[in-house]
């Protein structure tokens, strides 16, 4: 299985990464850690963008982060135009790397902040797919 099932519109092709729709199934967020140099991505690359190589292992991450940045789409591009009014966050990962997600409709979107905690989950969309998603942490209050 690869990448045909993540997401609304997969841009993504067939590659070595394609375990990481496993990995969301099982309610795990994973990344890619290089072998080689150490650097860990998130996403999986089939790739390493710090030394190119190929040589990777998995490694679970907490999920745990804080939103850098984030904006609301309500002119949606026609691929997304049924998820619409939607938002977007930018946040880092407290193992390093930063995700570009879905922030999930659950959250309160009055309560969105620049460096709020947020946490990283898996999310089974509702044309049957897989994705993440940016979540309130479980203690949060509403």
């Amino acid at each position: 299985m690869g990448f045909e099932s993540f997401g609304w519109v997969s841009y993504a092709g067939q590659s070595r990464v394609g375990q990481f729709i496993d990995y969301l199934k099982d309610g795990k967020i994973c990344a890619t850690k290089c072998q080689e140099c150490g650097a860990l991505q998130f996403p999986p690359r089939a790739h390493c963008v710090r030394c190119l190589s190929t040589n990777f292992s998995w490694s679970n991450l907490s999920g745990n982060c804080a939103l850098m940045t984030y904006t609301k789409v309500d002119a949606a591009p026609a691929a997304f135009k049924d998820q619409a009014p939607y938002m977007l966050g930018l946040a880092e990962l407290v193992e390093g790397p930063k995700i570009f997600a879905w922030i999930d409709k659950a959250v309160n979107e009055n309560r969105i902040a620049l460096g709020m905690k947020m946490r990283v989950k898996p999310k089974r969309l509702s044309n049957g797919n897989w994705s993440y998603a940016l979540t309130e942490p479980e203690h949060a209050t509403a």
